[in-house]
């Protein structure tokens, strides 16, 4: 069972080295940078968002530092006072590969470690990043507001005297967990990465839900078995057709996986006694 927390995503910053461009709005596979990673928090209880209000594909609370532009901490300090969780996952909304596994193993760090106040993930060089991170709100609401009196505001200070007052346990990322976009170099390597053999499809697939707003467990799989068997069996193009119906009669029935794959069978078997006539005539 998933830790109950919330969510803060820094996304003000001034992206100097995107020579200024609206750097959470940049699109890595048809999706913005910023609902990138809120698609790997689906069950934060509130989600907060630091930065200028702009459309994103669920539903979220905006803040905004003050002054605008007061850096990563002052930011922190204003997401965290629209929070009431006791435990809030801290993201930067510049993570393209960020994933509910990393979430969900920040969240079971800091849940296993009573003695910790923040679990952070540390990059392959071994770096902390604790804008990749989960906190405990009240040692972070604390050290924030310690930070604010002995500074008197909390803008253009360095995150590190912030995590300087926190007792954190350290969570390896994967291996493109803490892959972040600060470049346009960086933002060419992730519109590559995305296009892999290996993973071009499930980023397909998630994007085209995004962007249909459903949320259904696909098996790609059966539906790809499905397009041979038509394609195949059938002509060419009845392979996109029959995907098409596929979807439809799931959607007609009660519209979750056990339906698709009730119907992909059914198509299946039917493609396949075409293919059999075919063999028997020739």
């Amino acid at each position: 069972m998933t830790t109950a927390h919330d969510v803060v995503v820094l996304a003000g910053g001034a992206a100097r080295r995107l020579g200024g461009s609206d750097k959470p709005g940049v699109r890595i596979g048809g999706r913005t940078l910023l609902d990138r990673v809120l698609a790997a928090c689906p069950d934060a209880g509130r989600t907060v968002v630091v930065g200028d209000p702009r459309p994103t594909l669920r539903p979220v609370r905006w803040t905004r530092e003050d002054p605008p532009g007061g850096g990563p901490t002052a930011a922190l300090g204003a997401g965290v006072r629209e929070t009431g969780a006791d435990v809030l996952l801290v993201l930067s909304a510049d993570l393209p590969f960020l994933d509910g596994t990393t979430v969900r193993d920040l969240l079971t760090a800091l849940d296993e470690d009573p003695r910790a106040d923040a679990a952070l993930l540390t990059d392959a060089g071994g770096r902390d990043q604790p804008l990749v991170a989960a906190y405990r709100s009240g040692p972070l609401r604390r050290a924030l507001d310690g930070l604010a009196r002995d500074h008197g505001a909390l803008a253009h200070l360095p995150l590190r005297h912030l995590t300087a007052l926190l007792r954190p346990v350290r969570v390896p990322a994967g291996p493109l967990a803490s892959f972040d976009c600060d470049t346009w170099e960086d933002i060419a390597t992730a519109r590559a990465r995305i296009r892999e053999h290996g993973t071009v499809l499930d980023e397909w697939i998630t994007a085209v839900k995004d962007e249909l707003g459903i949320d259904l467990a696909v098996d790609t799989g059966v539906l790809l078995d499905l397009a041979r068997d038509a394609a195949h069996g059938v002509a060419r193009p009845a392979a996109p057709l029959t995907t098409f119906l596929v979807g439809y009669a799931a959607a007609r029935a009660d519209g979750g996986p056990e339906a698709v794959a009730e119907a992909a069978r059914k198509a299946a078997a039917l493609a396949q006694r075409w293919a059999a006539e075919q063999d028997e005539a020739g």
